[in-house]
C-alpha cells in the first residue's frame, strides 16, 4: 500500500470534554484521520505537520465509520501547547 501524504492523513482534531481531559492528564491529542491511514502514517504526519515528537499512536474506528487516532506525545512535547496552536484549547 502506498504511503499517504501528510496533508491527507489528518482530517481534523477532535474537541470534547474527554479529549480535554486526555490533553491535560495524559499528554494525548485526538484526531479524526483518513480511514486508509496506518499508525505509522499518523505518527509521521503529526511529527511533520506540527513539529512535535510522538511516543505512541492508538487508533479505532467509530460506529459512524470514522477513524480516530489518539496520539500520545513524548514528554518534551506538550499536548496542551499543540492544542493551543491548533485553536482547540
Amino acid at each position: 500500500m502506498a504511503r499517504l501524504e501528510s496533508e491527507l492523513v489528518i482530517v481534523y482534531p477532535m474537541m470534547s470534554e474527554d479529549t480535554v481531559k486526555l490533553i491535560e492528564g495524559e499528554n494525548k491529542i485526538t484526531f479524526i484521520v483518513n480511514n486508509r491511514a496506518t499508525k505509522n502514517d499518523v505518527k509521521r504526519a503529526v511529527e511533520e505537520l506540527y513539529e512535535v515528537n510522538v511516543s505512541r499512536v492508538f487508533t479505532l474506528t467509530t460506529p459512524e465509520g470514522k477513524k480516530k487516532a489518539y496520539v500520545k506525545l513524548s514528554p518534551e512535547s506538550k499536548a496542551s501547547d499543540l492544542a493551543v496552536k491548533l485553536g482547540i484549547l
